[in-house]
């Protein structure tokens, strides 16, 4: 099957500076991925494209587009996944690529030369942040859970909710019932409380359109909120279709999102932190 998303990395690293310009100098990853792909016209298709797992093309090599921006000096990023333009990139409107490239080659080889390590050692991701390592982990969690059956995944779900502070957290699983899987209410502040609804979708590959119309069609009347959460991931035409203009706005969380909930909640994973230790050669030379 021929390629759709044709942009490698480097192509995208002025779509990206030109994209957070015109953000107003910062963005989600979300709305640097959908302003940079109307600023390409990219069709559907090559925005839905899969790199691997349940990440797109364009998702995968904007990361690599940031890292190297960021690195250059011209981004920065928060914990909370918020992109921003430093003082030197609000005054960058476009860069050469190949200075970039050249730059962030002659450091990787650099640290290469500093730790005695061969070139054929280094990993493919050597220089790469979290933002771009997190897939490999990621990608192994969602293949687990799309091995569990049906029944243990909206278990999974359930307690998911009840950690994140939902109340009366219950699966239905009913058939014939509009793909309704369950249902719970959140309190915000211990006001106002939210009936919502939810469809747990251990899924592999794309959620289309078409299962957000229907979810919404039998959540209408019943709740005042709705949330899909699935191992797969949601193409452009169903992200759109869950905020569509004058319908009841669909949540969606994709095995990406999932991943990182369980991570945060500490559910089926454990974080290992390792001690790096450094010398402070020029400390002992002041003596």
């Amino acid at each position: 099957m021929p390629e759709l998303f044709k942009y490698k990395y480097d192509d995208l690293f002025n779509p990206t500076l030109t994209a957070l310009h015109k953000l107003g100098g910062s963005g989600s990853i979300e709305e640097i991925e959908e302003e940079v792909a109307k600023i390409l016209n990219l069709t559907d298709g090559q925005v839905n494209e899969i790199h691997r797992g349940n990440t797109s093309k364009l998702s995968y090599r904007l990361a690599w587009a940031r890292n190297y921006l960021k690195r250059y000096g011209l981004l920065e990023n928060s914990s909370r996944g918020i992109w921003a333009l430093t003082e030197r990139g609000l005054k960058t409107p476009s860069i050469d690529q190949e200075a970039i490239k050249r730059k962030v080659v002659a450091e990787d080889k650099q640290q290469r030369l500093k730790d005695k390590t061969k070139s054929n050692d280094i990993p493919d991701d050597a220089g790469a942040d979290e933002e771009l390592q997190k897939y490999s982990w990621q990608e192994q969690l969602i293949e687990e859970l799309q091995k569990i059956n049906p029944a243990a995944f909206e278990r999974l779900c359930q307690r998911l909710l009840r950690e994140l502070g939902f109340q009366n957290v219950e699966v239905t699983g009913r058939s014939n019932d509009g793909g309704i899987d369950g249902k719970g209410t959140l309190r915000l502040g211990g006001v106002l409380s939210f009936h919502v609804i939810f469809q747990a979708k251990r899924y592999k590959g794309t959620v289309s359109p078409s299962i957000v119309r229907d979810f919404r069609g039998a959540m209408v009347g019943r709740a005042d909120k709705g949330l899909i959460i699935t191992t797969g991931n949601f193409s452009r035409e169903a992200k759109r279709e869950a905020s569509r203009d004058g319908a009841p706005p669909i949540d969606l969380m994709d095995g990406n999102d999932l991943a990182e909930k369980l991570k945060e909640l500490k559910l089926g994973i454990e974080i290992e932190l390792v001690e790096k230790v450094f010398i402070k050669s020029d400390w002992f030379k002041s003596i």
